[in-house]
């Protein structure tokens, strides 16, 4: 690739998840907007190899995903071993692109980069979304100029490096949604009437699914249900051909979803949240009971207390106590109040916050 003198050359690693290859593709918009190049490094799973090819503006290379086992476990060597080769390889890709600074989005896909970087003297930058950081995030920070986090919550767990609260960056298709009742048409609703968006998750929603499916619920109110890859056809049948109750497994237009929605039900993962307040969208949150650290009860928390969400342990979930959620959400009093909290935690310059942050380290 031939690089224009004066050009500021990015390195994101964003791979693994959507949570963290969303936010890079936007911060990679806007750096590129700037005047910069960037090079993206993702992994081999399917959701990267599905964005490189439709990102066709942009540079990818694929390096190894490498989940750090347990400090004492006799797999600590081969995995000592690959990441050794790893940063080999990451050297190799930063010298060829000539970079001037390496941001990690999170995971370890984001520490073999960094270290690289470090090598080679270059500032690094690991972004964390969680209300309470991971551990990955937490040990590439130790090489890092600086942490950047979605939420001030999470500059308390970083002690080795200066913390920076930027917000997340929201990918571009969200920006800008679809008009209701374009929207509504797809997903076969009405666009007049009060809708509920179900996002089960991709990992464990089951037992979510099952109690949103099966909660007694305001006959005029419509619900779209995203129940998950091999959940649809248990869900609708526990849904029982209910009018105005929509199932789908996968949902690969977003934009539709969200512009139907008046409230939400879903799992308290970063990616979502940070959606969930850039468009301002009142909500009850269910953490993934078995999340790291749980994780996702700490990004739940932050909403609860800024009155933007109820925050609902699905242990303590029952078909009824979940359905008086939902028609206490959905009290437009209550609605509007909770969807100004929800926009008033969002920080939506967030991709800009990011790229002036690695902006000022190289002046």
């Amino acid at each position: 690739m031939e690089h224009r003198a004066g050009q500021p050359r990015l390195v994101i690693a964003c791979g693994g998840t959507g949570g963290h290859l969303f936010p890079g593709l936007a911060v990679a918009e806007e750096w590129t907007a700037r005047g910069g190049e960037v090079l993206l490094l993702v992994s081999e799973k399917k959701i990267d190899q599905e964005a490189s090819r439709k990102y066709t503006g942009y540079r990818f290379e694929t390096i190894p995903a490498l989940p750090k086992p347990a400090t004492l476990s006799p797999k600590m060597v081969p995995f000592l071993l690959s990441l050794w080769k790893t940063i080999g390889r990451c050297k190799g890709l930063l010298k060829d692109f000539r970079a001037d600074a390496v941001l990690g989005m999170g995971g370890f896909t984001s520490l073999p980069p960094v270290l690289a970087g470090k090598r080679l003297g270059l500032p690094g930058f690991v972004h964390d979304s969680n209300a309470l950081p991971g551990k990955a995030n937490r040990l590439t920070s130790r090489w890092c100029r600086e942490a950047l986090v979605g939420w001030e919550a999470a500059c308390k767990h970083f002690t080795k490096a200066k913390c920076v609260v930027t917000g997340t960056p929201v990918r571009a298709e969200l920006r800008e949604l679809p008009d209701r009742a374009v929207a509504a048409q797809k997903w076969g609703l009405d666009p007049s009437k009060p809708t509920l968006l179900v996002m089960g998750g991709s990992q464990g929603a089951r037992k979510l699914n099952s109690l949103v499916a099966s909660a007694p619920l305001d006959p005029e109110l419509q619900v779209l249900h995203i129940a998950g890859p091999g959940d649809q056809e248990r869900v609708e049948a526990e849904a029982g051909g209910r009018d105005g109750y929509r199932v789908v497994g996968f949902c690969d237009d977003m934009p539709s979803a969200y512009a139907v929605a008046d409230a939400v039900v879903a799992r308290s993962g970063a990616s979502s949240m940070t959606e969930l307040a850039y468009l301002g969208l009142p909500s009850i949150l269910v953490p993934f009971p078995f999340a790291a650290d749980d994780h996702q009860t700490f990004n739940a928390r932050v909403f609860a207390d800024a009155g933007a969400a109820f925050l609902e342990q699905e242990a303590d979930l029952t078909v009824d106590s979940l359905g008086a959620r939902i028609s206490e959400l959905l009290q437009p009093g209550t609605r509007e109040r909770m969807s100004a909290a929800a926009k008033a935690l969002a920080l939506p310059d967030a991709a800009a916050r990011v790229c002036s942050a690695v902006e000022a380290t190289l002046k």
